[in-house]
C-alpha cells in the first residue's frame, strides 16, 4: 500500500519488474537483476480521483506512455530493496505534483510607468545601433 496524501494505492496497482542495472556492482551486477521497471497505469487506476488521473495525464512527461501508464526505472542503488523503494518515492512524488491544482493566471496590463521604460530603453538600443552604421570618417 502506498500512501500519498489522502490517495492510497494498492499494490496490486503496482507492477513491478526486475532487471539487470548498469553502474555499480562489479562482478554481482551481472548476475543479480538489481534494478527495479516500476509500471502504474494511471489512465485504469480505480485509487486516482478524475480531476487528479486528468492533470496527470495532461503533463507533458516522456515516462508516460501513449496508454497512461508510467514507467519508472530505478537502478541508483546496488540493492533490489533499495531500488524498489527508491522508485515507490519517485511514484509518490510524481502523484504529489497532481494532487494541487494550478492557481490560474490573472490577465494584467502593463502599468504606465513599465511600458515608458520599456520604449525608452528600445529607443536607446535604436540610437546605439543607428550610431553603428557605416560613415565616411574621410
Amino acid at each position: 500500500m502506498l500512501q500519498v496524501g489522502s490517495i492510497a494505492i494498492d499494490d496490486d496497482e503496482l507492477i513491478e519488474r526486475f532487471v539487470r542495472a548498469s553502474g555499480p556492482g562489479g562482478q554481482n551486477v551481472n548476475k543479480v537483476a538489481t534494478a527495479v521497471e516500476l509500471r502504474f497505469d494511471i489512465a485504469r487506476s480505480p485509487s486516482l480521483p478524475e480531476p487528479v488521473r486528468l492533470r496527470l495525464l495532461a503533463r507533458r512527461d516522456r515516462r508516460v506512455t501513449d496508454d497512461g501508464v508510467l514507467v519508472l526505472a530505478a537502478q541508483r542503488f546496488r540493492t533490489q530493496e533499495r531500488n524498489r523503494q527508491d522508485a515507490r518515492e519517485r511514484l509518490a512524488h510524481f502523484i504529489e505534483g497532481g494532487l494541487h491544482a494550478p492557481k490560474p493566471r490573472v490577465a494584467t496590463k502593463p502599468t504606465r510607468g513599465a511600458r515608458e521604460r520599456r520604449l525608452g530603453e528600445k529607443r536607446g538600443r535604436a540610437t546605439i545601433k543607428k550610431g553603428r552604421t557605416g560613415r565616411d570618417w574621410d
